[in-house]
C-alpha cells in the first residue's frame, strides 16, 4: 500500500512537472494562451476599463519590461490611450499621436515575431488587431483614405488567423468586426463603395454572433466586443432593451468608465425609465463638476439634455430651461453645435423665449436650428413655425 502511494505522488508529481513544463512552453512563446498571465494582469485590465489609467499602466510598464520583444504591452498601452480619448474621440489631443504611437509599435513587434515563423497565429492576430484598431481611428477622424490602407492590412493577416480559433478565443474578435462591418459600411456609406469594392464581403449576422462569443469566452477583447454588442444592438437592431441589459452588465462592473455611464443612462432614457435616468445623469454631472478622468462636455451634453426633457415632461420649466442651457454650454464648448441634443435644446429654449416674449433670443436660437439643419428636416420646418409665431405676435 506505501509503494502504491509512493508511486503514484511520484507519477502524480512528474505529470504536474509536465504540465507546469507545458505552461513555462506557453506563456515563453504564445501569451494568449498563457493562463497564469492573464490571471496575474486581471486587475491591470479592470483597472483600465475602470479608467484608473495610471495604475493599469503602471501594471503594463511591467508587462513590457517582461515581455519587451512582444507586441502584448504595447497593444494595451494603446486601448488603453484609445480608452481615454472615447468619451469624446473628436477632441483633438495629444492621446491621438500617443495611440498610434503604441500600435505602430505593436505592429513593429508583431512584423519580427511573424517573419521569423509565418505560420505563428498569436502575431498575425496582434498584426490584425493593431491595423484594426488604426483603421477605426481613422474612420472616426473621417481620414478615409488612411483607414482603407488600415483596415487591407488588418484584412491581410485576418486571413491568417481564420480557421484557428480553437488556438484563443481572441481570434474570433477580428472575424466578428469584419463580418458585421463589412456590409455596415456598404449600407451607410455609399461614397465609399469604390473602396470597399476591394474588399470581401461579410455576414451581419454571423458577426454578431461571433462578437456574442468573444463576449464571453475572451480575456483581451471581451469588453471590446461588448462595446461593439451594445451600439449594434441600441443604434442598428433597434433592441434598445438588450442594449440596456449590456449597458447596466458593464457600468455594474466598471462604475467609473465615463462611457459606459452615459450609455447606460442613454439607455435609461431611451425606454422610459426617467427616474433612473435622471439620477444617474445627475451623477455624470456631479462627477464633471468634480473633475472626475473621462467626465467632459460631452457626457455633460447628454446628461443635461435627458434631465432637461424630463423637466419639461413634468411641467418644471424652470429646471428644464436650465438644464437646456447647460445641454447648450456644453455643446459649444466642445464644437458639437451640429449635434442633435443642441438643437432641440435651442428650439426648446426658443419656445420658452417666445413665452416670455424674449423675441430677439428666439430668432437667434431659431436662426441657429436653421443654420445647421436641412430645410427638409422636420427640426428646420419646427424652427419656421416658430418664427411665423414671433412675426403673429409681433
Amino acid at each position: 500500500m506505501k509503494k502504491f502511494l509512493i508511486y503514484s505522488f511520484i507519477a502524480a508529481l512528474a505529470l504536474t512537472q509536465n504540465l507546469a513544463a507545458q505552461s513555462a512552453n506557453n506563456s515563453s512563446k504564445y501569451l494568449l494562451q498563457n493562463m497564469p498571465l492573464q490571471i496575474e494582469i486581471t486587475d491591470a485590465v479592470d483597472n483600465m476599463y475602470n479608467f484608473n489609467f495610471s495604475k493599469a499602466e503602471t501594471e503594463f510598464e511591467w508587462l513590457k519590461f517582461r515581455y519587451p520583444e512582444h507586441p502584448l504591452p504595447y497593444f494595451l498601452f494603446g486601448i488603453s490611450t484609445w480608452w481615454q480619448m472615447l468619451p469624446n474621440l473628436d477632441a483633438e489631443t495629444s492621446l491621438g499621436d500617443e495611440f498610434l504611437a503604441y500600435m505602430d509599435t505593436a505592429i513593429v513587434k508583431a512584423e519580427a515575431l511573424f517573419d521569423e515563423d509565418e505560420t505563428n497565429v498569436e502575431a498575425a492576430f496582434f498584426l490584425s488587431g493593431s491595423y484594426g484598431f488604426k483603421g477605426r481611428y481613422y474612420s472616426e477622424k473621417k481620414n478615409w483614405g488612411r483607414a482603407a490602407t488600415a483596415g487591407k492590412w488588418a484584412l491581410r493577416y485576418l486571413e491568417k488567423t481564420k480557421g484557428n480559433e480553437s488556438f484563443s478565443p481572441e481570434i474570433l474578435f477580428g472575424d466578428a468586426l469584419f463580418n458585421y462591418y463589412s456590409i455596415w459600411m456598404r449600407e451607410n456609406y455609399p461614397m465609399l463603395k469604390p473602396i470597399l469594392m476591394f474588399f470581401p464581403k461579410g455576414d451581419k449576422q454571423l458577426g454578431i454572433e461571433q462578437m456574442e462569443e468573444v463576449s464571453k469566452n475572451a480575456f483581451y477583447t471581451r469588453i471590446e466586443a461588448i462595446y461593439f454588442l451594445m451600439r449594434i444592438k441600441a443604434f442598428e437592431e433597434q433592441k434598445t432593451y438588450d442594449a440596456l441589459r449590456l449597458g447596466k452588465q458593464v457600468f455594474q462592473k466598471y462604475p467609473n468608465n465615463a462611457y459606459f455611464h452615459r450609455f447606460y443612462a442613454q439607455m435609461l432614457y431611451t425606454i422610459g425609465q426617467y427616474q433612473e435616468a435622471e439620477s444617474v445623469s445627475q451623477e455624470i454631472l456631479k462627477r464633471i463638476s468634480e473633475g472626475q478622468t473621462g467626465y467632459e462636455e460631452v457626457s455633460g451634453r447628454y446628461a443635461s439634455f435627458y434631465i432637461g426633457h424630463i423637466s419639461k415632461k413634468r411641467n418644471d420649466d424652470e429646471a428644464a430651461q436650465k438644464y437646456f442651457k447647460q445641454v447648450v454650454d456644453f455643446s459649444e464648448n466642445s464644437a458639437s453645435e451640429e449635434s442633435g441634443y443642441y438643437l432641440f435644446s435651442q428650439l426648446y429654449l426658443a419656445e420658452y423665449d417666445i413665452s416670455n416674449q424674449a423675441y430677439d433670443s428666439a430668432l437667434e436660437r431659431i436662426s441657429i436650428i436653421r443654420d445647421n439643419t436641412r430645410r427638409r428636416d422636420e427640426l428646420n420646418e419646427k424652427a419656421r413655425d416658430l418664427r411665423k409665431e414671433i412675426k403673429k405676435k409681433t
